[in-house]
């Protein structure tokens, strides 16, 4: 009966949260970010609900930052994160963080440029639809929308 209802417990968040992780499974996220911005501990606290252990690093160094994980102006986004040896740029849905790390296409990262409003951490209504691009150097593609 106990190996039952573990299994409807694990049922049931794959079907609420998209993913179960145990802790040992949990995949750690670095995300580097401006010491006064609140939107970046809103997003954190997004990828944390989602199954990602996150350690924020504020510095005034972004630009510098960016420029060394291939960010370019076009794809950059409030924040950057580094999970699992990609750069994720902005308020990436969680959920296209896990589709990311699932398909390991061979790319530097993923972006949602600028700070849309209704994106995980930014307060506001959400437009329709939200795009998040691959990057790796100049070259870009539509990943995916949230």
């Amino acid at each position: 009966m106990k190996d039952l209802t573990l299994m409807m417990i694990a049922a049931g968040g794959l079907l609420v949260g998209g993913f179960v992780h145990a802790d040992h499974d949990m995949l750690h996220a670095t995300l580097y970010k401006n010491p006064q911005c609140g939107c970046c501990e809103a997003h954190a606290n997004h990828l944390r609900e989602h199954g990602f252990t996150v350690d924020t690093e504020p510095t005034h160094e972004m630009p510098v930052l960016k420029q060394e994980h291939g960010v370019t102006r076009e794809m950059a986004g409030c924040h950057t994160t580094v999970v699992d040896g990609y750069v994720v740029e902005g308020h990436v849905h969680a959920g296209l963080i896990h589709r990311l790390l699932e398909e390991r296409p061979d790319v530097t990262g993923i972006s949602l440029p600028g700070m849309p409003t209704g994106s995980p951490g930014m307060p506001g209504p959400k437009p329709e639809p939200l795009e998040v691009y691959t990057f790796d150097g100049e070259e870009t593609a539509l990943f995916g929308t949230q």
